[in-house]
């Protein structure tokens, strides 16, 4: 059966904020001794919780890193986002054309979704339908935060649909028992990842999702 809605992430999913993220990311880290590229940060750290991020390159490095880091890092990305952020290709006329009730579903605090939605043109489709992992306390991989939102749209998750673009958030999509899709927009370069379930389609670019509405 066909789904009844559709759960978006935000990062990488609608906004192409991912390789900004991770550069200021990797910019950040080299400044407290802890080289690593923007690429590999994308390849570590895409689809994480922050908190977990720090604790990962903290286990890299050695030792803690300072208490301002997370700011520092959040205010940098801001900034980056500000000067930078653009829209996932596709994504307004998929939202616009949408035949079914939709939502965001994001790891990240609600104020940077929302930041990011209003600085591509997104912000107006999804009116109060923006859920924050910070302000349901579960973050993908947990599937709390999916159920959460499948609650809100008045769907049992089994007819729902998640695009997304993370391990992580692939995972928590199945773990809540809804469809998932994943946005790979490199496939043709990098092939299928080995972390995506042989289950779950890989497309190309976001107007692919309604082959599966």
């Amino acid at each position: 059966m066909a789904p009844r809605g559709v759960i978006f992430d935000c990062d990488g999913t609608l906004v192409d904020s991912e390789p900004l993220s991770a550069l200021v990311f990797a910019e950040a880290l080299a400044e407290q001794g802890l080289e690593i590229t923007p690429a590999a940060a994308l390849d570590a750290f895409r689809g994480r919780r922050f908190a977990l991020c720090v604790a990962m390159a903290e286990r890299m490095l050695g030792r803690t890193l300072p208490p301002d880091f997370e700011a520092m890092v959040r205010d940098r990305t801001t900034l980056a986002f500000r000067d930078r952020l653009r829209g996932i290709e596709g994504a307004a006329a998929l939202l616009e054309a949408m035949p079914l009730p939709f939502c965001v579903a994001s790891n990240a605090p609600r104020a940077k979704t929302e930041l990011s939605l209003t600085l591509t043109g997104l912000r107006h489709f999804f009116g109060e339908r923006i859920f924050s992992a910070y302000d349901v306390g579960s973050w993908k991989p947990d599937p709390g935060l999916f159920l959460h939102a499948a609650d809100a749209l008045g769907l049992p998750p089994a007819d729902c649909l998640v695009v997304e673009d993370s391990e992580a958030g692939v995972m928590a999509g199945l773990a809540a028992g809804m469809r998932v899709v994943a946005l790979l927009s490199d496939l043709p370069r990098e092939g299928r990842p080995g972390w995506l379930p042989a289950e779950v389609p890989a497309l190309e670019g976001l107007a692919a999702v309604r082959l599966h509405l």
